[in-house]
């Protein structure tokens, strides 16, 4: 019950301003150490063994502190405990938070204030916005609400029924240190490779199990094509750069019968990204509203599930 009633205060509340926010603590703990480590060498080989005591050190102090919190927590009486462990876990998923920064980019569009769509689309997104069309927008937007349903949702999820909140931290440790320091580029190339390796290690059975929950979300909507995103998902999802963001973002596209992918500019740099799905039609800036209803049904379907596990245990000790 801890990580349903985790969902229901994401949904209701997100991350409110004014708390202290865990993600934000462990982002500058990685700096920190980061600035550190930095100092201790150069080079191929020291650099990559540098970002593995990066992510050692990182993850460490991370579980340590949830355990921590968790123990003191209990001390004070049990059900202390449950509230903060309840809490720990919402603040490793971002359900209210990932729709809303998506209408953020939305709302402009549809007022047809492209510059700020520009700028609000910047925020959520690493590839250069100045110059994006409308097309771009909405097509950045709607690929980075896919890929993060696994990020913000099913992953912190998955981990939280593992190994409670010190596992779902530890979970958004890894995303954060591959969010930070896991780039392909010269400052990063092998010091964030530890970093990089482990997120897609960690996302790999998360990812899977979103596309069936895309699936199922498609087939619960009207206007939305399940068969499709099979299929897409099928032939498509292997083109993506990453083992498992190709897996979300094929699944909506197909669902949504458009295309996804395309030309992305980081740095300055052109970068060409596999084309996911058959555009049976244009992209159209609604596709953000109805990608955000996919994100929403299918917390709402994990909700279902959990309840339908709780329900079927509880049934089962009364019998």
């Amino acid at each position: 019950m801890f990580v349903i009633t985790a969902i229901i205060i994401d949904l209701l509340v997100g991350d409110p301003r004014g708390i202290p926010h865990p993600v934000i603590g462990m982002g500058k703990l990685i700096a920190r150490v980061e600035s550190v480590l930095r100092k201790w060498g150069a080079g191929r080989a020291a650099e990559r063994a540098l970002g593995v005591l990066l992510v050692l050190i990182v993850l460490t102090a991370v579980y340590a502190a949830a355990c921590l919190t968790l123990w003191l927590a209990a001390l004070i009486h049990p059900i202390v405990r449950s509230i903060a462990a309840v809490w720990l876990i919402s603040t490793t998923i971002a359900i209210k938070g990932l729709g809303d920064a998506a209408m953020h980019v939305f709302r402009p569009l549809v007022k047809g204030d492209l510059d700020s769509a520009r700028t609000k689309v910047g925020y959520i997104v690493g590839r250069e916005t100045h110059a994006l069309s409308e097309r771009e927008v909405t097509r950045a937007t709607v690929e980075t609400v896919a890929e993060n349903i696994v990020d913000a949702v099913v992953s912190p999820l998955f981990y939280a029924l593992i190994g409670g909140a010190p596992l779902a931290l530890l979970y958004r440790a890894v995303n954060t240190l591959d969010s930070m320091v896991g780039y392909k580029n010269d400052k990063y190339r092998y010091f964030g490779w530890a970093s990089a390796r482990l997120d897609d290690v960690l996302n790999y059975i998360p990812a899977r199990i979103t596309g069936l929950l895309i699936l199922a979300a498609a087939l619960l909507t009207k206007g939305l094509n399940a068969g499709r995103a099979w299929q897409t998902m099928r032939r498509d999802a292997s083109g993506h750069p990453s083992p498992n963001s190709g897996i979300p973002e094929a699944a909506v596209a197909g669902a949504l019968g458009i295309q996804l992918g395309g030309f992305n500019s980081y740095g300055g740099i052109m970068s060409e990204r596999a084309r996911m799905g058959t555009p049976v039609r244009e992209l159209a800036v609604e596709d953000i509203r109805q990608t955000i209803r996919i994100l929403r049904l299918t917390a709402a379907i994990i909700v279902l599930l959990l309840l339908l596990a709780a329900g079927s245990l509880y049934y089962g000790e009364i019998r």
